[in-house]
C-alpha cells in the first residue's frame, strides 16, 4: 500500500533526499545538494511497505497563487507502478486545499514530458538546458 506524506519536517526532507540522491545524482549524474529552497519547501515522500520509494518538493513561486513542484523522483525498481502519478495528484490536492494555489509550475526533463502532459501540464516557453539535460517549463491551472 502506498502512503504519501507532505511536510516541512526535517526528517521528511532527509527521507526525500535519499531518493533524490539515488535518482538525480547516482543514476542521472546531476548535482543535487540541499539548498536554500529545501529549507522553505514542503517535502513529499512516498512509502511502500515502509520503504521510501519516491519524493518531491513544493514551494511558493514568485507569482501570487503559484507554487513550484520540483525534484519528483521514483526509485528505478518502483517505476511504472503509478507512484509518480500518485505523488503528483497528492501534491495537486494539497496545494489546492491547503495553500489555495491557483497555478502549479515545474521544470520537466524532456524525457518526462509525456508524463506531465498526461497530468494536464502545458509547456510554457522553449527548451533549455539544465546541467546539459533538455528541460521545459510547464504549468497547470488548478483553481
Amino acid at each position: 500500500m502506498l502512503n504519501i506524506v507532505i511536510s516541512k519536517d526535517n526528517k521528511v526532507f532527509e527521507s526525500a533526499f535519499t531518493v533524490r540522491k539515488a535518482v538525480f545524482v547516482d543514476e542521472q549524474g546531476f548535482n543535487d545538494f540541499p539548498d536554500e529552497t529545501d529549507k522553505l519547501a514542503y517535502h513529499i515522500v512516498a512509502f511502500m511497505e515502509d520503504k521510501i520509494v519516491g519524493c518531491g518538493r513544493l514551494f511558493e513561486a514568485d507569482e501570487d497563487g503559484t507554487y513550484h513542484i520540483g525534484r519528483i523522483a521514483v526509485l528505478n525498481s518502483y517505476r511504472g507502478k503509478g507512484i509518480g502519478y500518485e505523488i503528483m495528484k497528492k501534491i495537486e490536492a494539497f496545494s489546492k486545499e491547503n495553500l489555495n494555489a491557483v497555478t502549479l509550475e515545474l521544470s520537466a526533463q524532456k524525457r518526462a514530458l509525456d508524463f506531465y502532459i498526461k497530468l494536464g501540464y502545458e509547456i510554457v516557453g522553449d527548451e533549455y538546458l539544465e546541467e546539459n539535460y533538455p528541460h521545459y517549463y510547464m504549468r497547470k491551472t488548478i483553481n
